[in-house]
């Protein structure tokens, strides 16, 4: 994919990109206080999400937190959200607040 969007772009250009493309050798993960950041920024989510992990470990991990956090920062729709909402172990009122926060069509 990179090498397709390098030449589509030199082609828009009309010239030639210098930037190599290299394998990724490791991964690192960010620092946790950029982890789940949409999320961290709702005041009812987050604190929902902290009482479900208290642990900052556990919440980092978390697979509900990351899609509630893809949700919340406007990837995903209301409809798929309403097909997962049951799974993401939230209150009554943390799921009225994350369907208020999610657009009816997503990026």
């Amino acid at each position: 994919m990179a090498f397709e969007s390098r030449d589509r772009e030199a082609a828009r250009i009309n010239g030639k990109i210098r930037t190599e493309i290299l394998p990724a050798n490791e991964f690192y993960l960010a620092e946790d206080y950029h982890q789940k950041y949409y999320l961290r920024q709702d005041f009812v989510l987050g604190h929902e999400f902290r009482k479900i992990f208290p642990s900052e470990r556990d919440f980092v991990n978390s697979t509900a937190a990351a899609r509630v956090n893809g949700y919340i920062s406007g990837y995903g729709t209301r409809a798929a959200l309403k097909g997962e909402l049951d799974q993401l172990g939230l209150s009554e009122a943390g799921r009225r607040r994350l369907l208020e926060r999610v657009p009816s069509s997503g990026r």
